[in-house]
């Protein structure tokens, strides 16, 4: 087996770029949207300040979530070729 490796964000967008996409980059596109909107509506930005904050929190912890569930598939992975590669 190999000795535990960390990976970069990178990596994560690189093997799963559509997912890990939505989950960081959306978030953040409605926050800002909603940060626009607010500034040429008029509207006080406390609401769309608050919004956007709740919005990226969510970003955080979804591609944190992704990356846990990335890492579980790569190991789940390796253990099992080591278990075909085992007699």
């Amino acid at each position: 087996m190999s000795t535990r490796r960390s990976f970069t964000l990178v990596e994560l967008f690189w093997d799963t770029p559509a997912q890990s996409s939505l989950l960081a980059l959306g978030p953040l596109a409605l926050a800002l949207g909603q940060l626009g909107n607010s500034y040429v509506n008029g509207v006080s930005p406390t609401v769309s300040l608050a919004f956007a904050v709740v919005m990226i929190a969510f970003a955080v912890t979804a591609l944190g979530h992704h990356a846990a569930e990335y890492r579980r598939q790569r190991l789940e992975a390796e253990l099992e070729s080591v278990r075909r590669s085992t007699p």
